[in-house]
């Protein structure tokens, strides 16, 4: 059985993060503000995304290396579920992710990172309403890519032969969505962070960004 709140199922977040290590992450960003500046950039953008997540939803941290739950659990707290990421391409590991979720649960699943500081609650809520008619749900991203795919059923197909990290991503997924036949929603394109000047462009939009990387 799943839980609905004002009639819509309750989904669960599933945020793919990488341990917060300097020089790990943010790395076009640290290109251009020094590792140690990514970092708490990264680990703002994180924190963020976490506090925007509906609490009435669960989550899910798929994290990686796998050796990193303790750093992970003491970043972001012991309530949450975790779960180390799969080896392969990021492709393997949204689909070993989602497959997984997909054998213990019957409810919709939203797949985030922490790249994208305008994901704000009122998207993540128009996804999961999305959701109840569409099988797959795409908040697209600027760079070509996506910044939310929310799912009702596991679909590890849609993750194959994609292009990775290129703006070919987005235009590759809807090939992999037209070939499975699924019904699918695209909701208005956001802007990930991943360079200086989008992360200053995140920074006049939400200036407390600074005080939490600070």
């Amino acid at each position: 059985m799943v839980d609905r709140v004002l009639g819509i199922t309750v989904p669960t977040a599933l945020l793919m993060l990488k341990a917060p290590v300097a020089g790990e992450v943010k790395t076009r960003l640290a290109q251009e503000v020094g590792t140690s500046a990514a970092l708490a950039a990264y680990r703002s953008l994180v924190e963020r995304q976490l506090g925007q997540i509906p609490r009435a939803w669960r989550v899910h941290i798929c994290y990686a290396p796998a050796g990193a739950l303790a750093a992970m659990q003491q970043w972001l707290g012991g309530e949450h579920e975790y779960s180390a990421q799969a080896a392969g391409d990021l492709g393997d590991r949204l689909a070993a992710a989602t497959a997984r979720h997909f054998r213990m649960s019957t409810g919709p699943l939203i797949v985030l990172g922490g790249d994208c500081p305008y994901l704000e609650r009122e998207r993540l809520q128009e996804a999961a309403r999305n959701l109840e008619n569409a099988t797959v749900v795409l908040v697209p991203a600027l760079d070509g890519g996506y910044c939310l795919l929310g799912m009702r059923r596991s679909q590890p197909d849609i993750f194959r032969a994609i292009s990775w990290s290129t703006a070919e991503v987005l235009a590759q997924t809807r090939e992999r969505l037209s070939e499975l036949k699924l019904v699918w929603t695209e909701l208005a394109v956001l802007e990930d962070v991943d360079d200086y000047a989008s992360w200053q462009r995140a920074l006049r939009a939400y200036p407390e960004l600074m005080e939490r990387a600070r």
